[in-house]
């Protein structure tokens, strides 16, 4: 009886070896981190979510996720047809309503483990919320001026981390500040914006776009 020994190999320009237990290993460690990187993506909680009162899907709101505003929610993959992604946060898992978050635009590993390590950001600040900013000042300010409400990720000190050498005329504020901005973003990945009052050129990279109630 004839038998087939069937082996997996790995070909290089100058010798072929059989494929090992430990190079399957790595490999498999590799391709799941690969995996991960790409569709693993940060949200934050706009409003609160409760899926017992408020889920429009009645039978399977056990099946939701549950959250407050300023939570972080950890993504996997794209909205499925009826516009909810599958994400966890603290411990939890299920579908989340893609209405209710806004995608944190984090691309650096670090980072995104230091967000999803403190579980929280601040962006519930009620008081700020129920703010406009004081157009008054119309030198600065034109009537069809474009006016955009945006939540800052991380703290920004001009002194500390601006790229530019006039961080004067920029404007400093911390994690969970409503910004708003005033117009478009300029070549250099600035916004012109508001904050209590003060105003001053704000990075982008540090905002994320807040819903207007």
């Amino acid at each position: 009886m004839e038998t087939r020994l069937e082996l997996d190999v790995l070909i290089y320009p100058d010798e072929v070896r059989v494929v090992t237990p430990e190079d399957l290993r790595e490999w498999e460690l590799e391709t799941a981190s690969q995996v991960s990187i790409l569709t693993v993506r940060l949200f934050v909680a706009l409003y609160p979510y409760n899926p017992a009162a408020m889920s429009p899907n009645p039978d399977t709101a056990a099946e939701e996720l549950p959250f407050v505003p300023g939570q972080i929610i950890k993504v996997f993959g794209d909205k499925d047809p009826d516009g909810f992604y599958h994400g966890e946060s603290g411990g939890l898992s299920g579908y989340v309503p893609s209405n209710m978050v806004a995608e944190i635009p984090v691309d650096d590993e670090y980072l995104k483990h230091v967000l999803m390590q403190q579980g929280f950001l601040p962006v519930d600040h009620a008081a700020d919320m129920s703010l406009t900013p004081d157009l008054s000042d119309t030198d600065s300010v034109h009537e069809d001026v474009i006016i955009r409400r945006m939540v800052a990720l991380f703290d920004y000190d001009p002194w500390e981390n601006s790229p530019n050498m006039d961080s004067e005329a920029e404007l400093g504020f911390r994690s969970g500040d409503i910004i708003y901005v005033l117009g478009d973003m300029d070549e250099d990945g600035f916004y012109y914006g508001d904050l209590h009052g003060g105003r001053g050129l704000v990075p982008s990279n540090f905002l994320q776009p807040l819903p207007w109630k």
